[in-house]
Parts: structure tokens; C-alpha cells; sequence
């Protein structure tokens, strides 16, 4: 059986015994195919035989040319063993560095396959998302938007009076929040798991499955790196000189700047521009690519751009900057945009442009791991790095930097190095979300992305001033976007912006991951007075004018 590997697929789009025939006879025309098996079509999996190596994309395009869709979701070899062990000190099955969301998820994991785990932190433990990121950031977004709607005359009659934001318990209702969660959800949550033995220190690799902890060696069976990133600043002359906020520091400041300007508009900028913004500051974003919220639809871009300027935020978007000065409190950015030359002044700087793997002094290129040009720990379909006995999982990735992206690798990585489960890493459906208010969330192409894979595409746009809950709120900000394949029917993207997007999301993530068409979600109900209704009224768009239609109707 040499040679040899079972691939595991899920298949969408089969709704009859004949489309059973059309996959399967699809799959066999790929060269290397050896068997294939398909336990009914209701089960939407393939189970394959091949000659090992055969590119995954060849399984896509066959299918895809079938009209179904196809995507791997375990590949191993046909004799490959269960567990992967025996080859360590004895002391631990695997080694897990770095205490975050990922590298929670790969130990838990590997304690719940019964395996002994170390996990190695030499920080606060907990990561990014509960100490620096998703947490405080968002709880301070929720303070300020109550601040800003009790100011809001969107109901007639009532009052808006406020004084000033107390900024300082703002902040340490924020502190209070992150501490309890990181004990709630991290200290207290390694007393569950004896298997899981917590390690407070700095870890190096020594190659193969060596390394060290603040000089102690240890030879775990496998080594897992969820080591993070951190904000990165790009080398604009005079700026490390001067001094700037990063996202960690712009979330600790017990007082609100007179003014601030931000430079990046991706979602962490764009976040905490509001949140200040919102609190008193005058604020001024400053992208150098042509719009906010870059990677976003530009339809999306551009609706947001709109709002947030009547916030009294100012967008600046194509601006090189040239060089940054700090004098007497202040910093001056001077650029060019269009050739012309602009200056900015502020009173406080917050670098907001991008994030880098945490990769430095771990000794991964001295044990065979291969690094990417940002940094990023290069790593195969299975999370495994060029050293089969080291995995990489989460953000030091450099790529889909979400908490429950991180959760999801921490998982598959721990399977596939303990047990040579053979996962494949699939992240193409994700929902991506932007907490701004209105919120932008987002999931699979976008409309010029689809259009540049050669789709023949269909569109859809909704204002949510036709969503009924929109109405009823009083607040009607925002658009759905839809973009399906005209040729199948099936949904390749998902587009809002709305105050309440995040939680409407998931719905089109569902239909992109297991290949409902438009045809069917618009024969399913939903909800009346729901924002979730809006996704069925964008489907209607595609064919019908939604004003023209009562409530409820289809």
C-alpha cells in the first residue's frame, strides 16, 4: 500500500442518486485516482484512494466542472498508525508554546486523546484576544456606543443631555472584565486537565524535537509553536524617534486625547478611531491605499467612509507618509496624497498597520523551520512545518488573524501531530468582522475577487432601510451585498454592513461552506422583525424589488 493515501472530501450540491454518479465519475477522471466511495449522496462526503501528492485543486476543478463543489477535509496515508508518539523524553507527548486561544485549543486537545501535554507561556497567559485585543477593545466600543446613542436624537422626545464620559472607570471596568476572564477562562480552566502541566518561560527550539525552557531541556513527541504576533509599525522616518500608541497602549490610556490621528483603516484602526472619536477626540484616519476598510467590498468601504465622516471622523485614504516629528506634545505628520503634499497635527499617534508573527528568538530556522517573508512560520495543508516533528497553528501564521480561527488550527494541529488524523486546513468560509458601528462582517469573495476567478457572477443589494428591523430600531444604516454564481446558483459571498451584522453572518457563512444555492434560501423562512430577514430580502433582490413587496412576503 506504499505510496498510497485515503482522501477524505466534502462535497456540496448533491441532492439525488445521480448526482452521486456525475462526483464520483468526476473524481476517477483525475489522474492517480484509485477508488472512489460515496456513502449516499445525503451524506455530502467522498471517500477516495489515490497515489500520494496528487494537488488537492485537481479534486476542486474536476468536481467544480461537474457543477458540485468540493473541498478536502483529511488526507493521510493508507498505512498510516494512530498515534505518533515514543519518540520523546517521556516527560511530555507534546509541547505546546505559547498560552492564547490557539495554543489552548492544541492542549486541550491533546489531553482529551490522552496524551501528557506541556504549555509553555512566557507572558500573561491568556494571549492576545482576552489581554490586548477582542476583549478590552470591545468592551470599551460598547461603552462609548451607549455613550453616543443616549446623545443621539433617533427617538422624538427623548432627552439627550449628557455630561462628559468618565473615561477612567471606563477603563478600569475594562481591566476588571480582562482579569476576569483570563481567570475564568484560562487559569481556572488547567485545573480541569491534569494531563496539561502549565510552564511559566521562554522556549527555544534546538532542532528536531528538542528545546529549551529558560535552560531546561526537554524532547517532547511533538512540539506545537502558537507563539502569536504582535502590532507591527512600518519604517516611516522619525516615527520610532517620536514614539506612537500601539493598539495595546491606545486600549490603556486613562485619558481621552484632544485629538488623535490613526494611522492604518483596517478593522483595528477603524475600531478604535470610533471608540475615540466617540468619546470627545477629533480624529483624523490617515490609509495609504485608496479606501478604508481595504479588503472589504467597496461598496462596503464605501457606505462606512460615509458614516463615519458624519461622526465627524476625517478619512483621509491614499496618503504616503513621508515623516513624523513629535515637539512639545505634539506629532506632525507630513505626506503626500495625489502628489499633493498634506500636514497633520495631533496630540496623540496610534500606529494601526498590521500585525507580525512573534517568530524572533524561538531558533526556528536552526531546527528546520522555514519562514516567510513577513516573518510567518511557512507551514503545509496539515499545519506541519519543514521539521515533521513541529506543528505552527494561530496567528505566527501571518494569515486569517481571528480568535476562533486560532481555536480551530490549535485543534486540528493537536489531531494531526497525535494522532496523523491527516486534517486539511480549510478557512475559506470564515466570517470576518469589523466591530465599527454599523459593524461590517463578511464572508467568502468579494464581487471584483469573484469576477477575477472567472465566475460568471450575480449581484445583489440591499439598503436596510428595506430590512422591517431596521425600521422598527429607527436605525437603517448600512447595505447586504450577495454575490452568487450565475452558472450554479451557489452563494460566493456575503457582504454587510449593519449595527448588528456580526450577528447575521453566520447564516451566509452556512450556505458558502455547504453549498446551499440562492434558490434555496429563498425557499426558507425567516424570522419577521429580525435582522437575520434581511439575508432572505437579499436573495428576493436577485430577481425581484423588494420595495414592492408587503412584509413576510416572498
Amino acid at each position: 500500500m506504499a505510496g498510497q493515501e485515503k482522501i477524505s472530501f466534502d462535497i456540496r450540491g448533491m441532492t439525488c442518486p445521480s448526482c452521486e454518479v456525475h462526483v464520483a465519475n468526476a473524481i476517477k477522471s483525475v489522474e492517480g485516482v484509485l477508488s472512489v466511495e460515496i456513502p449516499g449522496w445525503e451524506s455530502s462526503e467522498a471517500e477516495v484512494v489515490a497515489e500520494q501528492g496528487i494537488d488537492a485543486k485537481s479534486f476542486a476543478e474536476a468536481v467544480l466542472q461537474a457543477g458540485y463543489g468540493a473541498s478536502v477535509r483529511a488526507r493521510q496515508p493508507v498505512d498510516g498508525k494512530t498515534s505518533s508518539n515514543g519518540k520523546g523524553d517521556g516527560r511530555f507527548d507534546l509541547m505546546v508554546i505559547g498560552g492564547g486561544s490557539a495554543g489552548f485549543a492544541a492542549a486541550i486537545k491533546g489531553a482529551e486523546l490522552g496524551f501528557k501535554v506541556g504549555l509553555v507561556e512566557a507572558g500573561e497567559i491568556g494571549g492576545t484576544c482576552v489581554n490586548v485585543g477582542c476583549i478590552p477593545s470591545k468592551t470599551l466600543i460598547r461603552s462609548v456606543e451607549l455613550y453616543h446613542q443616549a446623545g443621539q436624537e433617533r427617538f422624538k422626545g427623548i432627552s439627550t443631555s449628557q455630561g462628559p464620559i468618565d473615561w477612567p472607570q471606563v477603563i478600569d471596568h475594562k481591566d476588571e472584565l480582562v482579569r476576569d476572564l483570563r481567570k475564568a477562562k484560562y487559569s481556572d480552566v488547567l485545573k480541569a486537565y491534569p494531563e496539561i502541566t502549565y510552564i511559566q518561560g521562554t522556549a527555544t527550539l534546538r532542532g528536531g524535537n528538542e528545546l529549551e525552557i529558560d535552560g531546561e531541556a526537554y524532547a517532547p513527541g511533538k512540539i506545537i509553536i502558537a507563539a502569536g504576533a504582535s502590532p507591527w509599525a512600518p519604517p516611516i522616518p522619525g516615527l520610532a524617534e517620536s514614539g506612537y500608541l500601539d493598539s495595546t497602549a491606545a486600549l490603556d490610556l486613562r485619558e481621552i486625547p484632544e485629538s488623535l490621528i490613526v494611522l492604518g483603516a483596517n478593522a483595528v484602526g477603524l475600531e478604535i478611531a470610533q471608540i475615540y472619536a466617540r468619546a470627545g477626540t477629533n480624529v483624523t484616519v490617515l490609509e495609504v491605499l485608496p479606501r478604508i476598510a481595504p479588503f472589504e467590498d467597496e461598496e462596503i468601504s464605501a457606505a462606512l467612509t460615509g458614516y463615519l465622516e458624519n461622526e465627524g471622523l476625517q478619512i483621509v485614504t491614499g496618503f504616503q507618509t513621508a515623516s513624523v516629528e513629535k515637539a512639545e506634545g505634539r506629532y506632525t505628520l507630513r505626506g503626500t496624497q495625489d502628489e499633493a503634499d498634506l500636514t497633520f497635527e495631533a496630540e496623540q499617534l496610534l500606529v494601526a498597520t498590521g500585525r507580525r508573527p512573534n517568530t524572533t528568538g524561538l531558533g526556528l530556522e536552526e531546527a528546520g523551520v522555514k519562514l516567510g517573508k513577513r516573518g510567518e512560520i511557512v507551514v503545509d495543508e496539515h499545519l506541519a512545518t519543514d521539521n515533521p516533528e513541529v506543528y505552527a497553528v494561530g496567528d505566527i501564521l501571518g494569515r486569517d488573524m481571528f480568535v476562533y480561527v486560532a481555536a480551530y488550527d490549535g485543534i486540528l494541529a493537536a489531531e494531526n501531530a497525535l494522532s496523523q488524523a491527516g486534517r486539511v486546513y480549510d478557512a475559506d468560509y470564515i466570517a470576518r468582522i469589523t466591530f465599527t458601528d454599523p459593524q461590517i462582517a463578511s464572508a467568502g469573495l468579494t464581487e471584483a475577487q469573484a469576477r477575477e476567478r472567472g465566475y460568471e457572477v450575480k449581484v445583489s443589494t440591499l439598503e436596510m432601510k428595506h430590512v422591517p428591523r431596521a425600521l422598527a430600531a429607527r436605525d437603517t444604516r448600512g447595505l447586504i451585498k450577495l454575490v452568487a454564481d450565475a452558472s450554479t446558483d451557489r452563494l460566493l459571498g456575503a457582504h454587510i454592513l449593519a449595527p448588528e451584522a456580526g450577528e447575521m453572518i453566520q447564516t451566509a457563512v452556512m450556505a458558502i461552506k455547504f453549498g446551499i444555492t440562492v434558490s434555496e434560501m429563498r425557499s426558507m423562512m425567516f424570522p419577521y422583525l429580525t435582522n437575520a430577514e434581511g439575508l432572505k430580502l437579499a436573495v428576493l433582490a436577485f430577481d425581484k424589488d423588494v420595495a414592492m413587496l408587503s412584509c413576510c412576503a416572498g
